[in-house]
């Protein structure tokens, strides 16, 4: 019996050695490309999850409605691509991809600096601020660094006693902060990862988490005109409010102890979404200086109805470009059943002025919502 098992376990070692041996000489051989292969199994992995995604029945759930946290990271702070709703997840390049499909991001240029301002939901006297700046750190790599911030501006404070406020007044603050990495794997394939720490509270109250996202980007065509691209987006950590605010001091009854109570605030998950995109470019000329971009987007909720959007982009040369773009829900665009604040039709323009290598440009977009008066964005870029 000792021998048999010997023998069995000699024979297994030899054939782990055997196949160890052939992995090594398979991968010494010119034949071998790692990292091909891994992004095109990444990029079936990543497809077959999209495709699944609508017939699950997790996601764009209406009974989850407004049980999510940090829902300003479904906000697109970046108005070139705010111009199309942001259904430019298949082709979106350069920075601003970090905010939809971060594969994209590989794509850019050598650096990027990108200012945004947006007067949100004009009415609601609430402002956002985004910041950005990539470096491409070799020939398909690219590192990104990027802040957004809230300004709802001053709110009074009130309390049971003094319902109609006079006690002075206090400031919200909610922020993120995004670190991204995009890599080229191939002329076709390209990938990449952000990691977003975010921060909403006051004074006394306040929550943190991290949040991450993924994405994939795939060209194919004449010309490279055909391209898809599929994004995971905020997947992260729960987050809870905590701190003095949540406290209170009081007698309980039948005692005349004064006691300090403690409020437990409920646990929010990430609003975790899903992108699935496809895009086409036609050229109207023969060198190819007028370009017409149509592109295509489902938009799979976790915590809302799911989207689904189109739109197109018109570029003349390097120096001007137009885009709109149209979106709509499950429930279609009637206010009285959609779910998100965004419907309907969302325009968009860029200016560029290449000067001595380098590149200044300015868009502008705005996207109608209910309700409200739509969103305003500016944004200012800089490029080498």
């Amino acid at each position: 019996m000792l021998f048999n098992i010997s023998k069995a376990g000699l024979a297994l070692n030899s054939k782990r050695m055997t196949t160890q041996n052939t992995a090594i000489l398979f991968m010494q051989s010119n034949h071998f490309k790692f990292p091909q292969r891994v992004s095109i199994w990444a990029l079936w992995i990543l497809l077959g999850l999209g495709l699944s995604a609508p017939f699950r029945g997790i996601a764009g759930n209406p009974d989850r409605r407004g049980q999510a946290g940090a829902t300003e990271l479904q906000i697109m702070p970046w108005a070139r691509q705010a111009g199309w709703y942001g259904v430019n997840s298949a082709n979106v390049r350069g920075l601003e991809a970090e905010r939809l499909n971060v594969a994209g991001l590989a794509l850019g240029g050598k650096t990027e600096l990108y200012f945004s301002r947006t007067n949100w939901l004009v009415g609601s006297d609430i402002y956002m601020n985004a910041f950005g700046i990539a470096q491409r750190i070799d020939e398909s790599s690219v590192m990104a660094l990027s802040v957004m911030s809230v300004d709802m501006g001053t709110i009074d404070i009130t309390t049971v006693n003094n319902p109609d406020g006079g006690l002075g007044t206090y400031k919200p603050t909610i922020a993120n902060l995004g670190l991204s990495y995009a890599k080229s794997f191939s002329n076709r394939i390209h990938g990449g990862v952000t990691v977003r720490i975010v921060t909403e509270g006051t004074s006394d109250v306040n929550a943190s988490g991290v949040a991450f996202d993924a994405g994939i980007q795939y060209i194919t065509g004449p010309d490279d005109r055909i391209k898809f691209g599929i994004s995971l987006r905020n997947v992260g950590t729960p987050i809870s409010f905590s701190g003095d605010g949540l406290a209170a001091r009081g007698v309980m009854q039948g005692s005349s102890v004064p006691l300090t109570l403690l409020q437990r605030s409920q646990t929010l998950e990430m609003p975790s979404l899903m992108n699935i995109g496809g895009s086409y470019d036609f050229y109207l000329d023969e060198v190819k200086s007028n370009r017409l971009t149509v592109a295509g987007n489902f938009t799979s909720n976790s915590f809302t109805n799911d989207q689904y959007g189109f739109g197109a982009e018109y570029a003349f040369g390097k120096m001007f470009a137009a885009r709109a773009g149209y979106q709509f829900e499950d429930a279609g665009v009637d206010p009285e059943f959609t779910q998100n604040i965004y419907s309907g039709l969302s325009l968009g323009a860029s200016v560029d002025a290449p000067f001595a290598g380098s590149n200044f440009g300015f868009d502008y977009a705005y996207r109608s919502s209910s309700p409200f008066g739509g969103t305003h964005l500016i944004g200012i870029r800089y490029g080498l």
